[in-house]
């Protein structure tokens, strides 16, 4: 489904990606994982078009998304959440769901100002669509809430229902379980598996490992902008290269 070969990126002369290439299949929920630093946001970045490799590319389904504006992304079928929320927060939880959830429509602005048939429709569309993206996130009761009032694990979960709107066949979730109760944690891991359940392939990145080993069938290990692991999650906790990672090498003698 999604094929990054030898993607590299560099900021002014220092490297984030150093020819990173992964694969994710089909139904797959893909672990990204690394230390602080190690190029996952960014390599998440260069999927969604925000950043442009210097070199490498990126397909989306056999077709060459390298270098597509974020929008032009979006509408092959790949959506994400961010680490640092994106939300409007003036705006009501429903209305922040409606944002992305009228993109999909047609009809455009000018049609609806006018009050075209065809923007009727795709406002009623868009509207029981965010309903129903709050519903299966658990925040229907605070549709009329303002999103700035929201706890934090609240906003989680209103992210991931901005991403649900835009109907994607691909999901990349950048830390959804970052700052969460352990509580809140297991409510997310659910929430995740239900969406992969719907037919939602999904590439995590968390640093909860708990989360990570529960939820990924394979997981790509990354450090210091190039890959140095991929396997099952079993595999992973004991690769030498992964622990010393995260831990440090350990010293001779």
């Amino acid at each position: 489904m999604l094929d990054v070969g030898s993607v590299q990126l560099s900021f002014r002369g220092v490297r984030a990606l150093g020819g990173v290439s992964l694969v994710l299949h089909e139904g797959e929920v893909l672990g990204i994982i690394g230390p602080n630093g190690s190029g996952k946001s960014t390599l998440f970045n260069v999927v969604t078009g925000i950043y442009t490799p210097d070199g490498g590319t990126v397909r989306f389904r056999g077709q060459a998304i390298t270098g597509l504006d974020p929008r032009a992304v979006v509408g092959r079928g790949i959506a994400r959440t961010y680490q640092n929320k994106r939300l409007f927060p003036s705006l009501s939880v429903l209305e922040n769901v409606l944002v992305p959830a009228l993109r999909r429509e047609r009809g455009g602005l000018l049609g609806d100002m006018l009050g075209l048939p065809l923007a009727r429709a795709g406002w009623r569309a868009a509207r029981a669509r965010a309903a129903e993206c709050l519903e299966f996130v658990g925040l229907a009761a605070m549709a009329a809430v303002g999103a700035g009032s929201l706890a934090y694990g609240q906003q989680n979960r209103l992210e991931l229902a901005r991403a649900l709107a835009l109907e994607p066949k691909l999901l990349l979730l950048d830390e959804p379980a970052a700052g969460l109760t352990q509580d809140e944690r297991t409510e997310m891991r659910g929430l995740i598996e239900r969406i992969h359940a719907r037919g939602v392939s999904i590439a995590l990145v968390e640093h909860d490992m708990r989360v990570v080993m529960g939820l990924c069938s394979r997981i790509v290990v990354l450090d210091h902008g190039e890959v140095i692991a991929v396997g099952a999650p079993a595999e992973i906790a004991r690769d030498p290269a992964v622990i010393a990672a995260y831990l440090g090498a350990p010293e001779d003698g």
